[in-house]
């Protein structure tokens, strides 16, 4: 039995939804649990001590249980690359629910602790590179300002991991508003009579959108508030260049947190065709497409709900048509305002419209990197040089000076300051510092990344070359699920 750890303060309301849901399991015991990374900001956050004993460290590899916590495997389903799958926690186990001093709820999870009734064959492990990588991108995610779980700490396990390459095992502890996904509904639909899925639909209002619990069809008003989640995510992930490269349903969380960070990377090169996952053939979840498929996501989440949402399914389906229909209404509304946040106009006019899509084709054509275009805005006092200085690009400039002119320039500067990132987590970068830290146990300069990444709006001084991008280097570069 572990010591008494009295700073956590567990309140598992998981536990009380249909137990067709999830399984109670055990993590796995592991050979040599050792801290890599602990978050102490979000530790703080969290209400938690700022160091950990050997006993708490010994718990987040899998050896042992927390006072107070009761793990589960949750069951889910998914469109996986469009096509149905019962799924589940095949290597995560939710260790319980933490009520923080504020009164917030964070799901506490161990990634990588070991198999799971929904493991279908695989070994419920981690490699710690992936572990490393998802501390690291979900940390650049929150510094970005973006919706995202989080990574409290990542512990290795002493024992051997086989993927493409034999490596150490690691296990994360993953943060969440909550594991609840788009895919938890459809398995509720799929296997709960309509009297149970319509009990964890009242479960999933009240512990995250309960102000729609009044209005007159709540189901309804829960597909309507996760599409609105949704859409200013995706948004957010356009913003930033963000591909998130598995898009399926069962990663599509219901608090509208990004979640899963497999195979996702960041755009450099300016391209709407870029993919960079190896399990995604047929570009499906290429940067482009990242609107339309999150439609498909919320159609299929609809899809689960129609049962509870009218008694008659051709007026359900009806009911749940007009709300997906607007999803590229909305979502063109909100990403125009986004790239005129990007472009430092503070009102949107006529015309406008024009001068985005005009610069959005010129770094096509001329293989602009994304990030640093925009970040190049902001040297309008500067001599432009290299593709900068092309002809093409300066006629869109002046057009573009012309056009924030009638704002005052400090106006401008903060709406270009605030949208536009001077640091992402560059793909070459993040496989340097994670080959050293994986492979070397040499976590310098992966600290020296993580804080950068922490404060992305920030000049950073001696830190340049956190944003270089040397020629071609994303040329054939592919990430992985990691399972």
């Amino acid at each position: 039995m572990i010591k008494e750890f009295k700073t956590w303060n567990w309140n598992n309301s998981y536990l009380t939804v249909n137990q067709h849901l999830y399984t109670k399991v055990t993590p796995t015991h592991v050979e040599s649990p050792r801290l890599l990374l602990y978050n102490k900001n979000l530790a703080n956050e969290l209400g938690l001590l700022s160091e950990l004993s050997s006993d708490v460290i010994s718990a987040l590899a899998g050896n042992g249980v927390l006072p107070g916590s009761e793990p589960i495997a949750q069951a889910y389903a998914g469109h996986q690359f469009g096509h149905f799958n019962i799924l589940g926690d095949g290597r995560a186990i939710l260790l319980g629910e933490h009520i923080t001093p504020s009164g917030a709820r964070f799901d506490i999870q161990l990634k990588g602790a070991g198999g799971t009734p929904y493991s279908r064959n695989g070994d419920g492990r981690a490699t710690t590179s992936a572990m490393l990588r998802e501390y690291l991108i979900s940390e650049a995610m929150h510094g970005l300002g973006i919706p995202t779980t989080r990574s409290l700490a990542v512990v290795g396990t002493g024992d051997e991991v086989y993927r493409e390459n034999v490596s150490e095992g690691a296990v994360l502890t993953r943060v969440a508003a909550s594991h609840i996904r788009v895919g938890t509904f459809q398995y509720a639909a799929k296997f709960l009579p309509k009297d149970e899925l319509r009990e964890f639909c009242d479960y999933v209002i009240e512990r995250h959108y309960p102000e729609v619990a009044q209005e007159e069809n709540p189901p309804l008003a829960l597909l309507r508030k996760v599409q609105d989640k949704q859409i200013d995510l995706i948004v957010d992930w356009m913003r930033v260049g963000f591909i998130h490269g598995v898009m399926n349903t069962d990663n599509m969380s219901i608090p509208g947190e990004t979640i899963d960070y497999g195979p996702c990377a960041f755009m450099n090169t300016y391209n709407p065709a870029t993919v960079f996952s190896s399990i995604d053939r047929n570009s499906r979840y290429a940067y482009g497409n990242q609107p339309s498929i999150a439609q498909w996501n919320i159609a299929c989440f609809a899809s689960a709900l129609i049962p509870i949402i009218h008694d008659d399914k051709d007026e359900a389906v009806k009911l749940c048509q007009e709300i997906i229909n607007e999803f590229p209404i909305i979502y063109e509304q909100r990403w125009a305002k986004m790239m005129c946040s990007k472009l430092g106009i503070l009102e949107e006019k006529e015309g406008d419209e024009a001068l985005i899509k005009d610069l959005l084709h010129w770094m096509e054509a001329n293989q602009a990197d994304y990030t640093n275009t925009f970040l190049q805005l902001t040297k309008i006092k500067e001599e432009q040089s290299g593709i900068y200085a092309q002809l093409d690009f300066q006629s869109w400039f002046s057009r573009w000076q012309a056009r924030v002119s009638v704002y005052p320039w400090v106006e401008v500067q903060k709406l270009l300051e605030k949208f536009n990132p001077k640091f992402i987590p560059r793909n070459h970068l993040v496989e340097e510092v994670l080959q050293k830290a994986a492979n070397f146990n040499n976590f310098g300069l992966f600290q020296d990344l993580l804080k950068v990444l922490q404060n992305p709006y920030f000049n950073q001084e001696g830190c340049e070359y956190f944003q270089e991008i040397p020629k071609n280097i994303d040329e054939g570069y592919q990430t992985y699920c990691g399972t």
